[in-house]
């Protein structure tokens, strides 16, 4: 039988943010030209790995989050399903002539699975933000400049995007697939009843040529090329920004605040908000625009942490007291330029992960830097064009019953953001370990620490060696990484043999991600083999209903490296609802984190968790430190 999205969410399968950038292994080479599907050289296909090694693998990462007896029934069923006779053989023959019929057997199942069937919010549960080098901007002039700036910047990157002279991602000598770069600009996810569908509007023969900016709830276009196809300059974006301001000077209706609903309500609502002739011409002018620029206000109800009030306003906009209603959630990109200084993006995860997110940021921050505003003045400007909304009685209840959703989610929402300055990965990779594998067995020690168990740990690895690759998963809680944990906390033991036992969670960990980078993790194989299982409407497999599955898919630690050249970090929420969200940009002094986890958990808060991983971090370097001046003696 046919199972729904919720039920193979229920079942393992987290939606919408199962992955979040896969970019721990890439550099990026000079320009060249951008290498994308249908270019030599030909990129080889994603594998499907061998039945034995996934379930040998699985098994691995299951023991330490199960009792004995618990394993041992996993053990068994893992046997049953991977016998010669077993379903897993006969899923595993569909998932091979799969491949042989297509570029990339995930990549249609992917998008819809991890994605466009997930009908949770975008907001807090899928859609991560990105916050900027923080500013102080004391005047309207320099939060329009800024805004002008990020514009001119990312007009600029669009070239480099159109004429394919973006820089290659490499991982080591490897090309990387980079068909994502096509995707984050011009992109709109579209609402469905039951499933969304996504809109390439800048792949399409007559692409956009106009923004959208929001400002006091109200949405405006303007078009971003003159004449012969000419960008604005800085000034002449300043000009067109102000003139939205002073035409928005009054809040209206938040009918963006609908794009923050459950995927079904707003699907129902945007059929609803269709069927007025101005409301669609509105509609289709937004999810065409290239991308959507938000100018807010102030920081609503501040913290004492300047890095965190930047996060919340990025993933939520600080809810409808704030300016959720001022956002266009279901486009790719939608810059965030606060009044005071506050700046950063929100985008919508279904077409790309961080690094086109990352890369694009850091070039807006070079253009910035280099440029004071290149271009000449195009010609024959048009006045910036106010989009319409004809709010009926039926849609005014629906943009209230968001409010009430919304003011749930961001009242659960808690998050901590710091600049760790103990070390950075100069000193870790001094001492001859990988930066990332050390910072993720920092996170399970800090989670051991305040919870005295193991948690399910996930962290994306990138798979865009491969064709139209997207992410594996890592399971950094490992017997290893148990292991280490209780030696770090056990007085007795010496510091020998705390730095043997860290090493080795390194190494494991290592090992773990060369394989997910390869194709050959765990997770997106057992996903295959459930889908096929769905697909044929077979039954799902009772491996998938084991504690063993359910325990070591439920991932209490959601977290990321999303490097950047610039002092920025990415920020998402939890995974699950007793989880924590760990989102890091690690530089050669200090890391950049962004924790979140949920007030309605009993059993996790953020501020503990920044604190225990403070600890853990130090507690580490000091061990590698010591044993480093020892084996130097």
């Amino acid at each position: 039988m046919a199972l729904s999205a919720a039920f193979i969410l229920r079942q393992g399968l987290r939606c919408s943010r199962v992955v979040r950038s896969g970019s721990i292994f890439i550099s990026h080479t000079m320009p060249s030209r951008l290498l994308h599907q249908g270019d030599p050289p030909a990129l080889p296909q994603l594998p499907v790995p061998h039945l034995q090694d996934t379930l040998t693998k699985y098994l691995k990462t299951v023991k330490p989050l199960v009792t004995e007896e618990e394993y041992m029934v996993t053990e068994e069923i893992v046997k049953k399903f991977g016998n010669s006779t077993g379903i897993g053989t006969k899923l595993q023959q569909k998932l091979e002539e799969k491949k042989k019929a297509t570029d990339n057997w995930l990549a249609d199942w992917w998008i819809n699975a991890a994605y466009l069937d997930c009908r949770g919010p975008l907001v807090v549960w899928s859609s991560p933000g990105l916050v900027f080098p923080l500013l102080e901007f004391k005047t309207l002039d320099d939060q329009l400049n800024y805004a002008a700036k990020v514009i001119a910047g990312t007009l600029d990157y669009k070239i480099m995007v159109d004429e394919k002279t973006v820089p290659v991602d490499r991982m080591g000598k490897d090309v990387l697939d980079m068909s994502q770069y096509f995707k984050i600009l011009g992109t709109c996810r579209i609402p469905g009843v039951t499933r969304d569908t996504i809109r390439f509007y800048g792949q399409e023969p007559d692409p956009p040529k106009h923004i959208v900016v929001a400002h006091n709830n109200h949405f405006f276009k303007i078009d971003v090329y003159g004449k012969h196809g000419k960008p604005l300059n800085v000034r002449q974006l300043v000009h067109q920004l102000r003139n939205v301001v002073e035409r928005s000077t009054h809040p209206t209706v938040p009918v963006g605040i609908l794009t923050t609903q459950n995927r079904n309500v707003w699907g129902k609502a945007y059929k609803m908000l269709r069927k007025d002739k101005v409301n669609k011409a509105s509609l289709e002018e937004i999810q065409r625009c290239i991308f959507l620029v938000a100018l807010d206000g102030p920081v609503v109800n501040p913290t004492s942490n300047i890095m965190t009030d930047a996060a919340l306003e990025c993933v939520h906009g600080n809810g409808p007291q704030g300016y959720a209603g001022n956002r266009w959630y279901d486009k790719t990109i939608q810059f965030i330029i606060g009044k005071k200084g506050i700046v950063g993006l929100t985008y919508e995860h279904t077409p790309a992960e961080g690094p086109p997110i990352a890369n694009l940021m850091d070039h807006i921050m070079d253009y910035m830097a280099e440029h004071a505003d290149p271009r000449p003045p195009a010609v024959e400007l048009t006045r910036p064009q106010r989009l319409m909304f004809n709010v009926g009685q039926e849609v005014k209840q629906e943009i209230e019953d968001a409010k009430i959703a919304l003011e749930s989610l961001v009242g659960d929402l808690e998050m901590t953001c710091f600049k760790f300055t103990g070390f950075g990965k100069n000193f870790i990779k001094s001492q001859k370990m990988s930066p990332d594998s050390f910072i993720q067995m920092a996170i399970q020690l800090a989670f051991y620490r305040i919870h005295g168990e193991p948690g399910a740990h996930y962290e994306s690895a990138s798979t865009r060696k491969f064709v139209q690759g997207r992410t594996e998963t890592i399971r950094s809680c490992s017997e290893e990484s148990v292991a280490f944990a209780k030696a770090m906390l056990n007085p007795e033991l010496d510091n020998a043999e705390k730095a043997q036992a860290l090493r080795s969670a390194i190494d494991a960990h290592k090992n773990y991600a060369k394989n997910a980078v390869n194709g050959l993790g765990v997770d997106r194989h057992l996903l295959g083999l459930k889908l096929a299982a769905i697909e044929a409407g077979m039954d799902v497999p009772k491996l998938f209903m084991d504690v063993g599955y359910l325990r070591s898919s439920h991932m209490r630690l959601s977290t990321s490296q999303v490097p950047a050249r610039c002092e920025a970090f990415m920020c998402f929420g939890p995974l699950v609802p007793d989880g924590y969200g760990c989102c890091y940009n690690p530089r050669g002094d200090a890391v950049f984190f962004g924790l979140s986890a949920f007030n309605s958990s009993p059993e996790t808060d953020s501020a503990t968790f920044r604190n225990a991983l403070e600890e853990s971090l130090m507690d580490m370097h000091d061990v590698a430190l010591k044993e480093g001046l020892k084996a130097k003696l």
